[in-house]
């Protein structure tokens, strides 16, 4: 079995363990932030706004092991968790420094679309629903 992913020296777990404010002090605060999850380097901004999560991604740098699939299930962890009833997703990360190259067929494949989102621009888009877990 592989080791999951960590960001920043986190696994997943941990970082759904942190306190509501704890998380939204370090990661859910609306304002761009970098990271390193895996052997990418990420920029991204996470938020919630009216009722949903909002997570996007300008630049995911490196990686390929599966960084975007690890950061999706912990959104969807999360957003369960927290009685969230949905994740936007806004995925700018196509066209940054050092591309993953597979990026864009995973993208594809699991439903994400090309798309100008007002006050954005053109993204990788995909909204989902999530079920409570509370």
């Amino acid at each position: 079995m592989r080791s999951p992913i960590e960001i920043e020296g986190l696994e997943p777990d941990e970082l759904l363990a942190l306190r509501d404010d704890e998380f939204e002090t370090l990661i859910l605060h609306g304002q761009p932030v970098a990271f390193r999850a895996g052997t990418a380097e990420v920029l991204g901004q996470f938020e919630i706004d009216r009722n949903r999560l909002v997570v996007e991604l300008a630049h995911i740098d490196g990686g390929g092991e599966g960084v975007l699939l690890t950061l999706v299930a912990l959104a969807r962890r999360y957003a369960s968790s927290r009685s969230v009833p949905e994740v936007e997703w806004m995925v700018y990360a196509t066209n940054c420094a050092r591309p993953n190259p597979k990026l864009l067929r995973v993208l594809r494949r699991r439903g994400y679309v090309l798309r100008t989102v007002e006050g954005k621009g053109e993204c990788y888009y995909r909204r989902e629903s999530i079920a409570s877990s509370r």
